[in-house]
Order: C-alpha cells, then sequence, then structure tokens
C-alpha cells in the first residue's frame, strides 16, 4: 500500500514536471517568436527610413541639379540678350548708315548681309527667351512653345505641327512649365541634331485629370537601349521624376521617334 502511495506521488511528480517543462518551453518560443517579431519590425522600420531617407537625397540633388542648369541657361540667356543681341543691333546700325554711303553697284550685297545681321538678330533674341526661365514663367507653357516652334521652323524643319486638344487650364504648380518646356527642349535639340527629320509635331491634350504632351518627328529613328545611358535621356527622365509626370519615349529606324509625357493636373 505504501509502495502504491509512492509510486502515484512519484507519478504525479513526474506529471507536474512535464507540464512545468512545456509551459516554461511555450513561454520561451513565446518570448524568441515575440523578439524575432520586434526584432523584424525595427530591421523593416530602419530599411524603410534609409529607404526614404536616401529618396529625399535623391530628389533634393535631382532639384539642385535643375536649379544649377536652369540658372546656367539663365546666365547664357543674359548674355545673348544684352552683349550679343546689342553688338548685332550696333551692327545693323552701322550696316544701314554704310548704304547710305555707298555706290548702287555695292548695295545689293550690302543689303543682304544686313538681312542677315536682322535674321541672327531675331534669332538670338528668341533663344535668349527660351534659356531664360524668368521670361518662359511670363510667357506660360503654350507662348513658350509657340516661340521654339519658330525658331525650329528658322533652324531646320519644314514643318512643324502644334496643336491643343481640351481647355487648356494651369498647371499644379507654375515652375513645373519650366521643367515641361525643358524636356520638350531637349527633344526638340537631339530631333535637329540626329533625327534629319523634316517635320515635327507636338499635342497638348488637356484631360480632366492629366496634361499628356506628345511630341513626334519623322526622323530616322534610333535604338533607345542604346541610348538609356546618354546625358540627354537621363536628364529628360530625372526632371519628369521630379514633378511626378509618366515619361516615355519610344523610336524605330526610319519611323520617327516619339515622346509621351503625362503630367498630373490634380
Amino acid at each position: 500500500m505504501v509502495q502504491a502511495t509512492e509510486r502515484l506521488v512519484t507519478t504525479d511528480a513526474q506529471r507536474y514536471l512535464l507540464i512545468y517543462m512545456i509551459v516554461v518551453l511555450v513561454v520561451l518560443t513565446t518570448l524568441v517568436i515575440v523578439f524575432f517579431v520586434f526584432f523584424q519590425k525595427r530591421k523593416n522600420k530602419l530599411l524603410l527610413d534609409k529607404i526614404k531617407q536616401q529618396r529625399a537625397f535623391d530628389k533634393e540633388m535631382q532639384r539642385a541639379q535643375t536649379e544649377v542648369q536652369e540658372q546656367t541657361l539663365k546666365n547664357i540667356g543674359w548674355e545673348l540678350h544684352d552683349n550679343i543681341g546689342q553688338l548685332l543691333a550696333y551692327a545693323n546700325m552701322q550696316m544701314n548708315m554704310l548704304s547710305t554711303q555707298v555706290e548702287e553697284k555695292v548695295k545689293p550685297t550690302l543689303n543682304a548681309t544686313s538681312e542677315t545681321i536682322k535674321q541672327s538678330l531675331q534669332e538670338v533674341r528668341a533663344l535668349s527667351k527660351s534659356l531664360n526661365n524668368d521670361v518662359l514663367l511670363n510667357m506660360g507653357l503654350i507662348d513658350s512653345i509657340k516661340n521654339e516652334i519658330s525658331r525650329l521652323e528658322r533652324l531646320r524643319f519644314e514643318r512643324v505641327v502644334f496643336d491643343i486638344d481640351g481647355e487648356a487650364r494651369p498647371l499644379t504648380d507654375q515652375n513645373h512649365q519650366v521643367i515641361i518646356f525643358r524636356i520638350l527642349q531637349e527633344f526638340f535639340s537631339n530631333a535637329v541634331k540626329y533625327s534629319e527629320a523634316d517635320t515635327l509635331t507636338i499635342q497638348l491634350n488637356y484631360q480632366p485629370e492629366t496634361l499628356q504632351i506628345t511630341a513626334t518627328d519623322n526622323g530616322k529613328g534610333f535604338n533607345v537601349e542604346a541610348a538609356k545611358k546618354g546625358a540627354g535621356l537621363i536628364n529628360m527622365k530625372s526632371r519628369a521624376k521630379l514633378i511626378k509626370s509618366e515619361f516615355k519615349l519610344s523610336s524605330k529606324p526610319d519611323q520617327g521617334t516619339k515622346l509621351v509625357l503625362t503630367y498630373p493636373l490634380g
């Protein structure tokens, strides 16, 4: 009887010990899981904070680079207007004075030279406008594009088409019109230098929530993949990203190049 009682006590003790060990194991496992989850959340938060900081840094760098570029272009615009423009205007005035003092047979050559100077002065003034962001802000996006189109028609293209669909509305930030214009200007510059196109088309499509800008040329096209590391394409993409716009550039051999920029108006 005593032995039976002792065995029963021993069995109960073993059972309690087992239960105690299981409870301890469950508690330890729970603590490990909680610690792991907490550690993972903390790690994820640090990673997200680092990503946000990097994005903020990249955005600030893009903004700083854009501001430096704009200031440089503004300075060039001032130089063109104030210095070169004045020199050309003075040269034209001198040519007009000279035309009254030369023989008749020399006048046609003199007049042709004077006309060339006038055209050069006109080109310098148009270019100085397109380089100065203060002037662009005063002119507005549409008039800035029209000014650039006039210059492009004199410079290279036989035909430039500019269409506006929908009712024109102000941009979310008026400074963005300068960035949009610079993206288009980069596209125009590449078309002039490389495309061998004779026709350029620009379309502004004002939709309820977006402004979709499409620019195309009928040139020889190029390999977009090969050009992805080029400064021009990188510059256009970074500017589009800065104003939270969708940027698409496509090109096919002998089928021209197409730029589509979608800017959020909301």
